[in-house]
């Protein structure tokens, strides 16, 4: 039997070839015109990109930096020349030559329509960015229906304890009780429009946990779990990653939605710290808002490099034990 002798260190072994890098390609630019100014971008940039680039603000409700466009809202949309309908400014990719214009009276009227059907139906008194786009467009939602009814005694006792039964189909579509089945957070779908950004960042955009998902049809449309359990018996982990991209308040610390509700919530006396987050080595920055001397809510900055806003149940939740007296 042969024995294969171990190679002499001593002797250098010869290096072979180095590894030649691929040329990077240079970025092919594209030439269009936004509300007659012409603007050179990357070809793959978004047409809200580059009116960005330009400092033309576009509003926007279901469009985050950190999550998959899905063109829900439309209230983003923009006029391009030769386009039979107006185009979602916030996933359509420029083309050089485009002709746009995003603040014609069709843009305005198509955005305005859009505000008022959705504050008809919703209630969007804890939707600050929202309620700066009525006023922009002068929506007037009265037009189209009341004002989401509060929810009855009964209905928030059956929240609580997670038994209630879908809303009977009226002018407000989607009026339903306060699910309140949890320490953490609580689930006001009175006030949700269906953007769609708790489910993205449920699901592969941020924590692959896809606990929630659109459930029914039409006016039946709603966020839900699977077979509407309570979210405790559904797979949420808790990480609170889609009361961080909620822009109606649907979703909200049940610290805040109490206090909230006792009328003692009050963002002109909060200041914002931001820190890194203690509980592991990630680095994660934490904003921590303290009204009173005490901790009431943890958020994370969008351009944060590691995490874009997002966390774990501990950066998000894990703050509560600061505000104890033991």
């Amino acid at each position: 039997m042969s024995t294969q002798s171990a190679p002499d260190l001593k002797t250098p072994v010869p290096r072979g070839p180095l590894p030649i890098l691929p040329q990077m390609r240079p970025t092919r630019m594209a030439e269009i015109t936004i509300d007659g100014k012409s603007v050179s971008v990357a070809e793959d940039s978004t047409l809200l990109e580059a009116a960005r680039s330009l400092g033309i603000d576009t509003p926007t409700l279901c469009f985050l930096e950190s999550l998959t466009p899905v063109n829900v809202c439309r209230i983003c949309v923009v006029e391009v020349e030769g386009s039979r309908t107006l185009v979602p400014a916030c996933s359509r990719r420029v083309e050089p030559g485009m002709v746009v214009k995003t603040d014609s009276e069709r843009v305005r009227l198509s955005r305005r329509l859009v505000l008022e059907l959705l504050a008809s139906s919703v209630d969007v008194s804890t939707a600050p960015q929202f309620q700066e786009h009525m006023r922009r467009y002068g929506a007037r939602p009265e037009r189209f229906g009341e004002a989401t009814p509060p929810a009855t005694a009964g209905q928030r006792d059956a929240a609580q304890t997670g038994h209630h039964h879908p809303p009977e189909t009226s002018a407000v579509t989607v009026a339903q009780p306060v699910k309140i089945d949890n320490d953490l957070y609580v689930r006001d779908y009175g006030k949700c429009i269906l953007c769609y950004k708790c489910v993205e960042a449920c699901g592969v955009d941020a924590q692959n946990t896809f606990a929630i998902a659109v459930a029914g049809r039409g006016f039946e449309a709603r966020i839900s779990t699977e077979y509407n359990v309570p979210l405790t018996d559904s797979a949420c982990v808790y990480c609170g990653n889609c009361i961080g991209v909620c822009p109606t308040g649907a979703l909200m610390f049940r610290s805040e939605y109490e206090m909230r509700q006792a009328g003692t919530w009050d963002e002109s006396k909060q200041t914002r710290t931001d820190t890194i987050c203690p509980y592991c080595g990630v680095g994660c920055t934490l904003t921590v808002h303290v009204q009173d001397e005490k901790i009431v809510k943890v958020t994370s900055p969008l351009d944060q490099e590691i995490t874009e806003g997002h966390l774990c149940i501990k950066g998000r939740f894990g703050w509560e034990w600061v505000n104890q007296k033991e």
